[in-house]
């Protein structure tokens, strides 16, 4: 038994190099920006792959260029955002409920429903800004009928601040970043995610 899940495993993990490889093939193609687009768009509801290590690859490729990239990838991710909020709203109990079991966050499915019942719509902000995964808040938004434009607003804040804060190292410091970007990542968004609570926060007092 665990030969066989851990053949599975396997097959899973060759799967998902191939079509990262592929990706990553595309990205470097007159067409790369494109590309991110899309990845951007379906990572937001299905793709299994972060859309930030091909963020990365343009923006070490042209540094220069690389605000416009995190613009194109924020974009993208927002738009999927919106396509994964509808898939929750109409498919949930089918092909919804079949994405989240295929990436093995179907028992996620109650704690997020306990956030977005304490924090609406303001829980896709860690969703959307951390490593967690993006997709799982976006489908289960639409299922639990999250407040749309607030869903929207929030995710493009996150999003935004996520790949701009990528972008914008590599824009300032260029391709020597691209190893403290991989090694503190997790830590850079937790300390980023912290200050763009803070300023919520902070607005909602002001106001």
């Amino acid at each position: 038994m665990a030969g066989r899940i851990e053949m599975e495993e396997t097959k899973k993990l060759s799967l998902l190099q191939r079509i990262y490889n592929r990706c990553m093939d595309w990205i470097q193609t007159p067409a790369g920006i494109w590309v991110l687009f899309f990845i951007a768009v379906a990572e937001s509801s299905f793709f299994p792959i972060p859309p930030d290590v091909f963020l990365i690859a343009l923006c070490i490729g042209a540094p220069k260029k690389s605000l416009k990239f995190a613009a194109v990838c924020a974009a993208g991710s927002v738009i999927g955002g919106a396509l994964g909020y509808g898939l929750g709203l109409a498919f949930m109990d089918t092909l919804g409920q079949r994405i989240l079991t295929l990436y093995g966050l179907g028992e996620k499915y109650n704690v997020v429903q306990e956030l977005y019942r304490q924090y609406d719509a303001w829980a896709v902000a860690a969703a959307g800004f951390t490593p967690l995964p993006y997709k799982l808040f976006t489908i289960t938004a639409g299922a639990f009928k999250i407040n749309f434009p607030t869903f929207m607003l929030v995710s493009l804040a996150a999003r935004s601040a996520r790949f701009f804060l990528v972008a914008g190292l590599i824009y300032k410091f260029g391709a020597p970043v691209q190893y403290f970007i991989n090694k503190y990542f997790n830590i850079l968004t937790i300390v980023f995610l912290i200050l763009l609570i803070g300023g919520f926060v902070l607005i909602k007092i002001l106001l």
